[in-house]
């Protein structure tokens, strides 16, 4: 099932079920009892699928993104967490930080996990049973604040507003029986940028939800970014930094395209 996320005319947050080209609504709770009808749904604005709970990330996940880093391959997964501020709806803009100024602003495409119920100490045989669904993500990175000025550490280049763009829908976990073997890419302004497989992970998905889960209870709305592909703007010669005034899509197999347009802090 393809889940959206939308507020009504009347500003009411539902759910609807997308099929043959339209939306349906939905009655019930995405992490309870859900009920499909047969009423079309009044979409007046699509949201991000998900209200995270709380985005954690893991970083050099792909090998060929790994080497284009200059990084060696992990041994564990690499975790950092995004806010709840940088969630950002499909067709929204992504922001360019001006007042905490960043010169230096990346794309990556994403696989996001969304865990549907308490999940803690997950096997890598069970780790998928704790999955509602799968959305497409752009783990959105100002360079500058990641590697010379955030003290050490990715979070501050990581999160400010508008940098988890996600959408456009949610797949149930029914209809992706392998969430590690679907074609992932960037697209800016046209050109790809990014094309891919989620085969390339490091880390699977399965060994990620296990590893997040020790010891640890990821709780329903957890949403777990997954890595990006090489191709991003900070490996290329030269660097290409994202901009007013451009356009970037996100797309993996099975799940859809997610754009976003590109402002600058303040701009209408």
């Amino acid at each position: 099932m393809k889940i959206v996320r939308y507020e009504d005319p009347s500003g009411n947050i539902q759910y609807g079920e997308k099929r043959e080209g339209a939306v349906y609504r939905i009655e019930g709770d995405l992490f309870g009892a859900m009920t499909p009808t047969d009423e079309a749904a009044d979409v007046g604005r699509l949201l991000a699928p998900v209200d995270p709970e709380i985005i954690l990330c893991i970083g050099l996940n792909y090998k060929f993104h790994a080497e284009e880093s200059g990084a060696p391959i992990p041994k564990f997964p690499v975790l950092f967490i995004k806010g709840r501020n940088a969630l950002q709806h499909p067709g929204a803009p992504i922001e360019i930080p001006t007042f905490l100024a960043s010169e230096e602003v990346d794309y990556e495409c994403e696989l996001a996990v969304v865990i549907g119920k308490p999940c803690k100490n997950a096997t890598v045989e069970n780790a998928l049973d704790y999955v509602l669904g799968y959305t497409c993500a752009n783990d959105v990175s100002a360079r500058d604040w990641q590697k010379k000025m955030g003290g050490g550490q990715w979070c501050r280049g990581k999160t400010f507003d508008t940098f988890a763009p996600m959408g456009p829908c949610l797949v149930t976990a029914d209809a992706i029986p392998d969430p590690n073997d679907l074609e992932i890419g960037t697209t800016l302004n046209g050109e790809v940028v990014q094309d891919w497989n989620t085969r390339d992970m490091i880390f699977n998905v399965r060994e990620i939800i296990a590893f997040l889960s020790g010891s640890t209870t990821l709780l329903p709305g957890t949403v777990i970014l997954t890595g990006t592909p090489h191709g991003v703007g900070m490996a290329r010669t030269p660097p290409l930094w994202l901009k007013s005034g451009d356009e970037i899509s996100v797309e993996i197999e099975g799940i859809g395209r997610l754009s976003n347009p590109v402002v600058n802090e303040g701009e209408k």
